[in-house]
Parts: C-alpha cells; sequence; structure tokens
C-alpha cells in the first residue's frame, strides 16, 4: 500500500513538472507596430532581430504604423525577402523558423501620420489586425510590441474596447511619444486599466556606446556581421553597421526574464507600477519658471474667439527646436497645443495662427529629469499594471531614467546574437 501510494504521488510529480514545463515553453504571441523605413534605420536593426529569432515567438502580425516619416508596409517586405534568402542556413542550426509566406501575410499597413486631437480617426488594416488578433481564442495574452506611435492601437481600442483585457503591451516611447501624443492621451484617458510597460528611457542602456571600441559596440558589426549572409550585407546601410537596436528590448523582455512580473529582472529592463501619467496644462505664455517632468503630457491652452469650426480643425502651430506640432480649437473660445519631449532644461517655444484674434505666443519652459514625479490635479490616473522606468539615481547612466537595467545585459545578449550571425556565414 505504502508502495502504492509513493508511485501515485511519484507520478502526480513529474506530471506536474512536465506541465510546468510545457506552459513555461509556451512561445509568447506577438503582434509588432512598426515605423520601419522611416526616420530612424534602427527600426530596420531590430527587424533583423526578430527575423533571425523568430523561431522563439508566435508572431501573428507585422503592422506598418508611421506615426511620423514614410515607413510602410513594403519596406517590411523587403526585409522579410532577405530573410528568405538566408533562412536555409539558419534551419540548419535551429528548427522553427517562421516561413517567408507566412510572414508576408500578416504584414499589414496601418495608419500614416498622426491621430488628430481626438486620439483615433478611422480603421486601418493595421488596427483591424491587431482586433483579429487579440478576438482570437487562446489562454495566453496578445502582445502588442509597439516600436514606433500608437496610433494604430488607439484606434484598435477604440472599435473594439472588448479586446483590452486580452492584449500586453510593451511600448518604446520617448521620442515616439511625442509623435503619437494625441493617441497616446486617448488610451489612458479611457484605458487605464491596460496592462502597458510605458518604456520612454530604459530602451537606450541598450542602446551602447558606438564609440567604444569592444566587439559589443563600435567594432560589433566586422566582428559578428560582416560576410552574414543577405541580412548581414543589408545591415551596413543602418548607421553604417552601429547596433543602436532601440526598439530590441520589447523582444529581449519575453526572451529572458518572467513577462508577468515586470519589477523582476529581464533582459529587456526592469520596470515600476505608476500611479499617475502626468499633465500639465499651461493657460498663459510661459518662463523658465514654468516646469514640466520629462515625458509628461504638456497642454497649452490659448484663449481666443469662438467659431463654428469642424471638431479636431488644425488652426494654430507651435514651434519647438525646429520641428512644428498641431494645435486645435476644443470649443468655447479654446485652442491647444498637445507636447511631450525627452529633451532637458530649458526649451524656447513659439506659437501662430491664421485666426484673426487669436494671439501668437513665445515663452520658454524647464524640462525636469524626474518621472512620474509630483501629482497634479490634472494628471491621468491609472491602473495596477501600468509600469513605466525606474526613477532611481543608482540605475542610471548619462542622466537617463533607468537605463542600467538594460545596460548590464548587453554584452550577453550581443554575444548571443552573435552566434546566430556566425550561421549565415557557412
Amino acid at each position: 500500500m505504502k508502495l502504492c501510494n509513493y508511485i501515485i504521488v511519484a507520478a502526480i510529480a513529474l506530471l506536474t513538472v512536465n506541465c510546468s514545463y510545457q506552459e513555461k515553453s509556451e512561445k509568447p504571441r506577438i503582434i509588432i507596430s512598426t515605423d520601419v523605413g522611416g526616420t530612424d534605420p534602427d527600426d530596420n536593426q531590430s527587424v533583423v532581430h526578430l527575423l533571425m529569432y523568430s523561431d522563439l515567438f508566435d508572431i501573428e502580425g507585422l503592422v506598418s504604423s508611421p506615426s511620423y516619416g514614410n515607413g510602410s508596409k513594403e519596406e517590411i517586405l523587403r526585409m522579410i525577402d532577405l530573410y528568405e534568402k538566408d533562412l536555409p542556413l539558419l534551419e540548419k542550426h535551429k528548427e522553427g523558423f517562421l516561413s517567408p509566406e507566412y510572414l508576408r501575410s500578416i504584414c499589414k499597413q496601418g495608419k500614416k501620420g498622426a491621430a488628430p486631437y481626438c486620439g483615433y480617426s478611422t480603421a486601418t488594416e493595421g488596427s483591424e489586425w491587431i482586433v483579429h488578433c487579440a478576438r482570437q481564442e487562446s489562454d495566453r495574452p496578445l502582445w502588442v510590441l509597439v516600436w514606433g506611435g500608437l496610433d494604430d492601437v488607439a484606434q484598435a481600442l477604440h472599435d473594439a474596447p472588448d479586446i483590452a483585457d486580452k492584449i500586453r503591451i510593451y511600448w518604446i516611447g520617448g521620442p515616439n511619444k511625442k509623435w503619437s501624443v494625441n493617441s497616446y492621451v486617448y488610451i489612458v484617458e479611457n484605458f487605464p486599466d491596460l496592462w502597458f510597460i510605458e518604456n520612454n528611457a530604459s530602451y537606450r542602456g541598450f542602446i551602447g556606446n558606438q564609440r567604444k571600441a569592444d566587439k559589443y559596440n563600435r567594432d560589433y558589426y566586422d566582428t559578428y556581421i560582416a560576410g552574414a549572409g543577405n541580412l548581414g550585407a543589408d545591415y551596413i546601410n543602418y548607421y553604417k553597421g552601429q547596433s543602436k537596436l532601440g526598439d530590441t528590448p520589447s523582444l529581449l523582455y519575453l526572451m529572458h526574464g518572467d513577462p508577468e512580473n515586470p519589477e523582476g529582472e529581464s533582459w529587456g529592463g526592469r520596470f515600476t507600477p505608476m500611479t499617475h501619467s502626468p499633465r500639465v496644462v499651461f493657460d498663459h505664455p510661459l518662463t523658465m519658471q514654468d516646469t514640466a517632468q520629462v515625458f509628461s503630457i504638456m497642454e497649452f491652452r490659448l484663449k481666443g474667439p469662438k467659431l463654428d469650426l469642424p471638431a479636431d480643425s488644425v488652426c494654430l502651430t507651435m514651434t519647438i527646436r525646429k520641428q512644428e506640432w498641431p494645435g486645435y480649437y476644443v470649443g468655447d473660445g479654446v485652442y491647444v497645443v498637445r507636447h511631450t519631449t525627452y529633451y532637458l532644461g530649458t526649451i524656447p517655444y513659439t506659437i501662430v495662427s491664421h485666426i484673426d484674434g487669436l494671439d501668437s505666443q513665445e515663452g520658454e519652459f524647464t524640462v525636469e529629469n524626474v518621472w512620474p514625479g509630483r501629482k497634479h490635479v490634472t494628471d491621468y490616473r491609472v491602473g495596477n499594471t501600468w509600469y513605466t522606468d525606474i526613477d532611481d539615481a543608482e540605475l542610471m547612466e548619462k542622466n537617463v531614467l533607468g537605463s542600467k537595467t538594460t545596460s548590464k545585459w548587453r554584452n550577453e545578449i550581443m554575444e548571443d546574437w552573435g552566434s546566430r550571425w556566425s550561421w549565415l556565414k557557412q
């Protein structure tokens, strides 16, 4: 009897171990939303990284979402063509790489250009595909990894609010936040309980030191990539082969670590829960004494004539650092420009309009390197599954929040990728 009980217990234990192993070995379901082909070639580098590790993911969508620049689905397809040529060499070393035919079938064109003030406009092929994938029956969440603007994600949520509890978002924010500020505001106002990692700065720790003369930084291309297949031959076209890979931490987060625990260690960074997303409203010409936290939403509000204008009418322009941002009439004589920035220090601005009776404005404001920082009554409140960069001086490099949570892994990650590049040299 005791022996029988022992056998039963042992069998249950073995079954439990096997079940646990199978659960942990399941590939994450992912959709990539990228502005590849736009103004920053590092998206191309991250697409190469994704393709060379496609055996680790259930990729369900590749969406071109260029809120700024000239990114397109065609650029993703071009990258897949290169991958197809190199695939036989990759498959000699690993199984499970996704077929080029399948990858082409899930390429979708998203919104070109930023959303208007309301944060959404009309459905796109990309936003509809996000909805389609999110609604598929699965016991695994759908990870939406956003390498550019949030415009297609916001559109998908607007058109299908029921997907909110089916998706998890890892967003490379920072500069991308300013290009899709209206979509961000729509999401944070209407879906504060999303499972959302807002990586505004930590990703920059993975970019590395391109001037450092070692095999993981300046010499990485010559050490690992030169002569490595068609993908390697193309790679020299992006920053002359210097690996920036600013969007790759979203992939790395799912490759090494526990994705269920953003506060734990992972290749893609370590994050802290947010309670609020800062929003500062200015209704007067600014001076350097007017401050806002880095990455916060700033609203510049002007009073002017009460007009009968269509909603989301662009009727003023704010210029900051030689870049122009549209402003809108929101009714009752109120005109608004939204902005957010990753630049620090005192920043001058001008606001001009063609509306008679709406005075031009110029001034300057100061951006502080704290995030999220102090609270305002105008902040957006978020739930307990919204995470962001850790504001801890001990985890900063060159004043970049949370950067050490990713930089600590760079050599290990680049070495691992280097082994895969070697497969393409045979």
